[in-house]
């Protein structure tokens, strides 16, 4: 048993924690709605996963840098954290790709900031 790779995992999500955190992009801007977020996308990634097991599709095999801890026939521990890290990337790029294009589009328009305001 190796905790190799759900401690880069791990080491990667705390990684993402932190760009959330000094962006205020995902969870520290609205903790609720990021919740559930992330919540769908993990759903949607392990039914995908279930569905590949049952094919035949994705099966498990035992790997010297994993922990070997099954949350589920063929899906291990770091599945789940991999999914996890996965959606949290994704919307925390998300988030980033906004904030940039809405610079972008304030230093195109300077005028635009004052004429919107009420």
């Amino acid at each position: 048993m190796s905790f190799v790779y759900l401690g880069f995992l791990l080491f990667s999500l705390a990684g993402m924690v932190l760009l959330d955190v000094r962006g205020r992009l995902f969870f520290a801007r609205d903790p609720r709605r990021a919740a559930l977020v992330l919540l769908a996308g993990l759903v949607f990634f392990l039914a995908w996963d279930v569905a590949g097991i049952s094919l035949g599709i994705f099966l498990h095999s035992q790997s010297v840098w994993a922990t070997g801890w099954m949350v589920a026939p063929q899906i291990p521990v770091e599945e789940v954290v991999f999914l996890v890290f996965l959606c949290y990337l994704t919307m925390n790029l998300v988030r980033l790709t906004e904030q940039a294009l809405a610079r972008r589009a304030a230093a195109a328009d300077p005028g635009r900031e004052e004429a919107d305001a009420p």
